[in-house]
């Protein structure tokens, strides 16, 4: 469905970066705005700007804590100034933070849930006020909440979290033509999933789906490019992007 509006608007939360970056440079392509909202890697969003720009695309960089209601309202204020109106919205900003149970520190987790569930809400929230009609809310859940791997639970219960979020807000948004869907990425080859890994894990994780290698962050934009533009019949959906990891 084309937009009434003569280009569209999309907010990437974590554009700085991996995934979020990816999706931010791909939404460009496609031929939106875009306003990089980053937490505190300022050199990173300018670069990502840069890259956009020198493309003949068109984006900004803003910094933004997702779990500061005050920080993303001035976020969305931004977007509406610079470019008139949001048509999407996408929060990939996260952080993961890996333990057992009997062993996690609740202080880790809370910081984890600040940003992973409250900063999702947040996100949400201020998009369901704002996203223009015709437009789409994409949230970057994952795989491992199906897969289970130790280690990983306090990060995949924030991102259930996040599944939940987006399927009840794209029942609430009715009528308002505004789809709101997941994306749940399997093991991705960024800094974020990298770190702390050795080869062993990582060859033993490429291995984990039948395509047999890591997912790209250009796999995963690309999934967010088809929600966030022609694909107006996905509603309240969590999309698996994994190669066919089960």
């Amino acid at each position: 469905m084309e937009s009434i509006h003569k280009q569209r608007v999309a907010i990437v939360t974590g554009g700085s970066r991996g995934i979020g970056r990816a999706i931010a440079e791909r939404l460009a392509a496609d031929g939106q705005a875009i306003v990089i909202a980053y937490s505190s890697n300022s050199d990173e969003a300018n670069k990502t700007v840069q890259e956009i720009t020198e493309k003949k695309g068109c984006a900004i960089a803003f910094q933004a804590d997702v779990a500061d209601e005050a920080a993303v309202s001035r976020l969305f204020d931004k977007a509406e100034e610079v470019f008139g109106g949001i048509d999407v919205v996408v929060n990939s900003a996260g952080i993961m933070i890996l333990d057992t149970v009997a062993n996690f520190d609740l202080d880790k987790l809370d910081r984890m849930h600040r940003t992973n569930i409250r900063g999702t809400f947040v996100v949400n929230q201020q998009a369901a006020r704002r996203v223009r009609s015709g437009g789409a809310i994409i949230n970057l859940s994952t795989s491992v909440k199906k897969i289970a791997l130790p280690t990983y639970a306090a990060y995949a219960a924030s991102k259930g979290a996040v599944d939940a979020i987006s399927l009840i807000l794209a029942k609430e948004l009715r009528g308002r033509d505004i789809t709101v869907n997941a994306v749940a990425p399997g093991p991705t080859a960024t800094e974020l999933f990298l770190q702390g890994k050795d080869t062993e894990t990582i060859e033993h994780m490429s291995k984990m789906n039948p395509i047999e290698r890591l997912g790209r962050p250009e796999d995963i934009s690309e999934v967010v490019s088809f929600l966030a533009g022609p694909a107006r019949w996905i509603n309240g959906q969590t999309i698996y992007a994994n190669g066919g990891m089960v």
